[in-house]
């Protein structure tokens, strides 16, 4: 039987190539209050890779666990570019990783500061870049933080790549 959670998204590539590349991963996660980490801590060999997580779902956690910037957090809102970006680079330097996943956005619901349900930011910081996209899913709660758990598996495997 397939895991729902695994489902459509090559968590064990993932885990697989990191380990080939002798690289690990940590998060920071907001909507998806861990649910990264636990997809990939699934899979076996998983604690080769997997360095830890930070799950900041509360705005002042994003700063005091995470290194948010606190005037970003206040001017521009934890559910930003920004906030992914930093939320990313804090959980690869708090958890000594070569790659850092950040994750933020909007599960429903209701819309959040200006931001429509499905509003997701996912932020990449690794060796040698760091990079954010936004993505507008669509779903309940569950189908939203679900596939925005997908979509960083599936960049994270193409950064690792080289992609």
């Amino acid at each position: 039987m397939s895991d729902p959670l695994t489902a459509g998204a090559p968590v064990a590539e993932l885990v697989r190539a990191l380990s080939a590349a002798g690289q690990t991963v940590a998060t920071a996660e907001s909507l998806t209050a861990g649910l990264l980490s636990a997809t990939l801590a699934g899979v076996p060999g998983a604690s080769a890779v997997l360095r830890g997580g930070l799950v900041v779902y509360a705005t002042d956690l994003k700063h005091t666990l995470a290194d948010v910037d606190e005037e970003l957090l206040a001017t521009v809102g934890p559910v930003s570019a920004g906030a992914a970006e930093q939320l990313a680079v804090g959980a690869r330097t708090r958890c000594a990783a070569d790659w850092g996943v950040g994750l933020t956005g909007v599960a429903g619901p209701d819309s959040q500061d200006g931001h429509p349900v499905g509003t997701v930011f996912l932020g990449l910081s690794g060796p040698c870049h760091t990079e954010v996209m936004r993505l507008r899913l669509s779903g309940d709660r569950w189908t939203i933080r679900h596939t925005a758990t997908q979509s960083a598996v599936r960049e994270l495997l193409r950064c690792v790549q080289g992609g």
